[in-house]
């Protein structure tokens, strides 16, 4: 997995060399709850040990696993950094006060506040550290580009019938559904979620590649995916990928408006930490460039830090490199999700 960054970069050595000096006072263990698996990081978490000397103790779960198991813990949990993969998920963590307030100069500096938790008196208790946006997958020989530029024309009777997505209650979907509430107020993104529902070509189902795959073979006209699961047909060598790739085109919605929706992958310090100060370090490391570039490379997603480029093929071939983002808080967002599935819940949206 190393074929992605054969030596480090200046930047990356001075800021590995800064992290070593940082941790020499301290113990060198750090207990790392992540609900991320994928072999790029530990190649990442591998560096950050080398680095600094801190070993990294490490407990994989999904979100729920992770959360329940924290809560089981409770003050005598080992975790000293949660690490979850969706904004709605670290929304709920921190609503169960699973996560306790930093101040990092260095966080703020690097990471914009609307891919942060909002920032009380005390700090902040989560920090986003990649980014993937959810797009609209259309079938060209049914769709015109036109009519999916934005999320609003889900609802348009134009796609009736053609709309494909996993469960409403995804918090893929809660996420961008609560962001559209919030740009559009209740009365109007309630409205807009029952039309959804009504342009739907089948219940919802699967995850988001079905929905990919369900364009390319006719079942749908339209769906929503995040990015990465894009970038990963496009990557593969497998020939019935590559034919589903032939089939769809790709749209980043509301590029002229609101910007496309974004989501994180995030971490925040465990409320009962009983390292810290190692906590923040790692916090701060997974702000480098660096390890940026693993995010971003590893998984096909995009960096959290400002002015940050990436060089990923796969991102280019679908258009993403440069696209307009939207800049609605998610700690914002993440308030709106309750209220976004009473919603979900009356416009029978499953």
């Amino acid at each position: 997995m190393t074929t992605f960054f054969p030596k480090l970069s200046i930047l990356a050595i001075a800021t590995a060399a800064t992290l070593g000096v940082q941790a020499q006072a301290q113990d060198k263990v750090l207990n790392l709850y992540s609900a991320r698996h994928y072999q790029t990081d530990e190649v990442m978490y591998d560096t950050f040990t080398r680095t600094t000397g801190i070993k990294i103790n490490r407990v994989d779960a999904d979100d729920a696993g992770i959360v329940a198991r924290l809560r089981a813990e409770g003050a005598a949990s080992p975790a000293d950094v949660i690490m979850l993969v969706d904004a709605a998920r670290l929304a709920t963590a921190d609503a169960q006060g699973l996560f306790q307030p930093i101040k990092s100069a260095k966080l703020d500096a690097a990471i914009p506040a609307n891919l942060r938790a909002t920032a009380t008196a005390d700090g902040v208790t989560w920090t986003g550290f990649s980014t993937r946006a959810r797009v609209i997958v259309y079938d060209p020989a049914r769709v015109k580009a036109e009519d999916v530029s934005t999320y609003e024309q889900l609802a348009d009777p134009k796609l009736k019938g053609m709309v494909c997505t996993r469960s409403g209650s995804h918090p893929y979907n809660l996420s961008l559904f609560s962001t559209v509430v919030e740009r559009l107020g209740d009365q109007k993104g309630e409205a807009w979620l029952k039309g959804v529902v009504s342009n739907m070509a089948r219940a919802p189902k699967g995850g988001d590649t079905d929905q990919i795959k369900g364009v390319a073979s006719g079942e749908c006209g339209v769906a929503l995916t995040n990015t990465y699961y894009v970038a990963r047909l496009i990557k593969s060598t497998k020939p019935e990928d590559k034919a589903v790739m032939d089939k769809v085109r790709v749209s980043f919605p509301n590029q002229g408006t609101s910007g496309t929706h974004v989501n994180i992958a995030g971490a925040g310090v465990a409320k009962h930490a009983k390292n810290r100060d190692n906590a923040i370090l790692f916090m701060e490391f997974l702000a480098s460039p660096y390890a940026q570039d693993y995010f971003a490379n590893g998984n096909n997603e995009f960096p959290t830090v400002k002015g940050l480029k990436i060089d990923n093929p796969a991102i280019k071939a679908m258009g993403g490199d440069n696209f307009k983002a939207e800049t609605v808080p998610l700690g914002v967002v993440a308030k709106n999700m309750t209220k976004v599935q009473q919603m979900l819940d009356r416009a029978g949206y499953k």
